[in-house]
């Protein structure tokens, strides 16, 4: 809750609960629905299939439901790049020989004319959903507007999390007096997102009429290698010397 600003309402709950979802809409006018709960499993998702889709499909599904029925003027989903297919990391980790896939593997950044093409569940999940709000929109007149956020990192970030987002590890590594793991030659490329330059561009999606019923990708442009990026985290937590171990 620290996190919480001062002045705004704040109710916890599940988005599996219709009847809790329900009550909100019932209680609030609420003309814009941003939704960014979710389960970031991503190749995690593979092995908790039921919880994966029940948490990100079905629970979307609740809060769409309502938002329809309440007749709310535009719906945010933070979708996710992995609709594109197998780019994160826990996809080598779990098996480094493993020949990532996506919808057009010779381009070097994905735009938003690329072709969606999940290859895990959480992928799938987030897809899936996309698709049911232009159903939506198309039979019922809501308006949406999606965004693709990748790679982000920043304050309040889970760096405990051993099997996603690359810069936790490599913190949570470097905590835990733990070699820092790198996959291959290090020198695969990936573009990192600062919270604080994600954050204001989703907030602003709804109030920018051109944006409405539009896909975006949302994150940082400047390429860097993973070698470069353990580089710049040895640095900024004074562990120059920390050990990196290839697989």
């Amino acid at each position: 809750l620290s996190n919480v600003p001062e002045g705004v309402l704040f109710k916890k709950g599940d988005i599996k609960d219709a009847v809790f979802i329900e009550s909100l809409f019932v209680e609030h006018k609420i003309s814009f629905v941003y939704h960014l709960a979710a389960y970031a499993a991503e190749g995690l998702s593979h092995f908790v299939r039921s919880f994966n889709y029940r948490t990100n499909l079905v629970g979307s599904v609740e809060l769409l439901n309502q938002a329809v029925k309440h007749k709310i003027e535009c719906f945010v989903f933070t979708s996710s790049i992995a609709v594109y297919g197998s780019i994160n990391d826990l996809s080598q980790m779990q098996n480094p020989e493993r020949t990532l896939k996506t919808a057009n593997p010779t381009q070097k950044a994905m735009v938003e004319s690329t072709p969606p093409s999940p290859e895990d569940p959480y992928g799938i999940a987030k897809y899936a959903f996309e698709m049911d709000l232009r159903a939506a929109h198309e039979l019922f007149g809501i308006d949406f507007v999606v965004f693709r956020p990748h790679n982000v990192y920043g304050p309040h970030q889970n760096m405990f999390d051993k099997y996603r987002n690359v810069v936790g590890i490599f913190i949570n590594q470097i905590a835990h007096q733990q070699p820092m793991s790198i996959f291959g030659d290090g020198e695969q490329v990936r573009a990192f997102s600062y919270i604080d330059d994600v954050a204001p561009v989703i907030s602003r999606g709804p109030l920018v009429p051109a944006a409405r019923n539009e896909v975006f990708n949302v994150g940082g442009d400047i390429p860097y290698t993973v070698n470069e990026l353990s580089a710049e985290i040895r640095s900024a937590l004074g562990a120059l010397d920390h050990p990196v171990a290839n697989h």
